[in-house]
């Protein structure tokens, strides 16, 4: 159904549960373990890991206690970050938070179903982290002289932003609308931004805990393109006039470059996590299948800073359409201006990773954190080369983590026949379990397999919710008996991630509830200061004044915190 189509939602202002919406000692013993264990492709219990010598404890922080009612602190039921002043570069601020909208597209709301409600699962979605390497050398900053867009200005503090975000995770006291405790958070896709091997050894110490030194390149020293001299970027320490500061008032940060590169401390997140695998994770730059020439350049010394308006926005046609996928175009771009590159410090923790790869660095002991092992990928998935699985969420409710991305190239959806096949099977061997499903991609990106894919979940009446990021923008649609919840990115304004909990109202019908978090950085961290959490906020500043920023990736009110209904079974 189109956005215009779709039916008035009826409002409602978030309130506290009272007693009777408290959960029942059976549910909440299933939501609190959290300990969703791994299915292989038959859906039987994956195997673990060969025991090892069990690594340094990373430091965590407490775990906190699920209230006797539920709360919306920490999250946009009480708050949202807002902009100061009318015009220029903008401060944030506190501003006010987004209410509950009940949607009752699929069914009707009962007047009686919180006084009957049971928890089936309560859990974290994060989408489009985008850890970034802004000195890699196969990075495309050169082409905002077609497309403003194209080079964020905030890219260089991605992983100070995931931290803030698990460090908000942590401090949530359960389901904001139930009270439930989290069981588990489930990645969905562009977890990294190059796929490169740095970038996930960071994206993997953030969510499991430890340190990072967000750094390639020469140890002691920045190389990327905000001390490059050219007005293309903003450049925090000055050197050059460039276009951000003079046009849009960006700020002047001394200190910014190395705060940026030095080491920090993630607490890792204290609830067991799982990972779904996006086309940034998957190919060079989300788009290219890749090749020799492309890994080369990536652990290699040279690199194109700049190029002129009309070959920039021509290349960014060709990706955005799909085109070139095996990169012969880019490669033949990247030729033709050799000259213009710059040297770089070479680092091999740049190389692209394989699909093994990847999901060999999630079995790695050191990033098991609170588990599960692997994070949803198995011994059996690594040699297979195989990036989807099942997981036991809690008793009658299933889990489903697909990989929608395309090996051969191309930045939209893909699905294979194998995988539909195997996705058919799951769907019904669990007939009886309401299944959560979750993808990198949402239907309308899929180019390859995405109608069967619609079709097939269409088909499965245990089919709850399909659950993506992909197009950094809030978005909740109905299809027949399930809904779609796409979540906006944490990367690009408003960076969010999303608290999903499913009920059993007792009366024929359940409830998803959806609640978009912010992270734990102060809405407006004093000017200069370089710890953490003040990069933390200037990284949520940045975004919002970014140039060419999308108005409309927060979603409509009945994209972002609602209850959804639907029937039961």
């Amino acid at each position: 159904m189109s956005r215009s189509s779709q039916p008035a939602h009826r409002s409602t202002l978030h309130r506290a549960l009272d007693r009777r919406t408290l959960l029942t000692a059976a549910g909440a013993a299933a939501i609190a373990t959290g300990t969703g264990v791994a299915l292989g492709a038959g859906g039987e219990p994956a195997d673990a890991a060969a025991p090892a010598a069990a690594p340094p404890a990373p430091p965590t922080s407490p775990t906190p206690t699920a209230p006797a009612v539920p709360s919306p602190a920490g999250t946009t039921l009480v708050s949202t970050a807002a902009p100061r002043g009318a015009s220029g570069y903008r401060r944030l601020g506190e501003g006010r938070g987004w209410e509950r909208v009940v949607r009752e597209d699929l069914a009707a709301a009962g007047g009686a179903r919180a006084d009957r409600r049971t928890v089936l699962a309560s859990f974290v979605q994060l989408t489009d982290t985008h850890v970034t390497d802004v000195q890699h050398p196969l990075r495309f900053e050169y082409l905002r002289s077609g497309k403003p867009r194209a080079w964020r200005p905030q890219e260089a503090l991605s992983v100070h932003g995931l931290v803030s975000m698990v460090e908000r995770i942590n401090s949530l006291r359960g389901g904001p609308a139930t009270g439930a405790p989290l069981g588990f958070a489930i990645t969905t896709g562009d977890n990294t931004d190059n796929n490169c091997r740095a970038e996930t050894e960071w994206f993997l110490t953030a969510m499991s805990g430890g340190r990072i030194t967000p750094n390639t390149g020469d140890p002691l020293r920045y190389e990327g393109v905000q001390n490059s001299g050219l007005p293309l970027y903003w450049h925090p320490e000055g050197g050059a006039e460039d276009t951000d500061r003079a046009r849009y008032g960006f700020p002047r940060v001394d200190g910014f470059l190395d705060a940026a590169i030095r080491r920090l401390t993630s607490p890792g997140l204290t609830i067991p996590w799982y990972s779904t695998v996006g086309n940034h994770d998957d190919l060079h730059g989300g788009h290219y299948a890749g090749g020799a020439y492309l890994a080369d350049l990536s652990v290699g010394e040279r690199k194109l800073y700049e190029l002129p308006e009309a070959e920039a926005a021509a290349m960014y046609r060709t990706i955005r359409k799909g085109r070139d996928t095996r990169g012969a175009a880019l490669q033949e771009l990247l030729r033709a201006n050799s000259r213009k590159m710059r040297t770089v410090t070479p680092d091999p923790s740049r190389a692209p990773l394989t699909t093994r790869e990847y999901a060999a660095a999630h079995l790695d002991p050191a990033y098991t954190g609170p588990g599960p092992t692997g994070h949803g990928y198995t011994r059996a998935a690594l040699e297979e080369g195989r990036l989807y699985y099942s997981f036991r969420i809690a008793d009658g409710v299933l889990g489903v983590s697909l990989d929608t991305t395309n090996p051969d190239g191309d930045w939209h959806g893909h699905m294979g026949a194998a995988q539909l096949r195997w996705l058919e099977r799951e769907l019904t061997r669990h007939g009886d379990d309401h299944v959560l499903v979750f993808s990198h991609h949402p239907s309308g990106s899929m180019t390859v397999g995405g109608p069967e894919l619609t079709a097939l979940l269409g088909r499965h009446a245990n089919v709850t919710a399909w659950i993506n990021g992909h197009s950094h923008r809030n978005r909740i649609e109905p299809h027949g008996h399930y809904w779609e919840i796409t979540t906006a990115s944490h990367v690009d304004h408003p960076q969010l991630a999303r608290v999903i909990e499913l009920t059993d109202n007792g009366d024929g019908t359940l409830s998803l509830f959806t609640t978009c978090v912010e992270s734990a950085a102060p809405y407006a961290a004093d000017p200069g200061d370089l710890s953490p959490a003040g990069l933390a906020s200037l990284y949520r500043e940045l975004a919002f004044n970014a140039p060419g920023r999308s108005t409309a990736r927060a979603g409509r009110a009945g994209d972002r915190n609602t209850e959804l209904l639907l029937r039961g079974r």
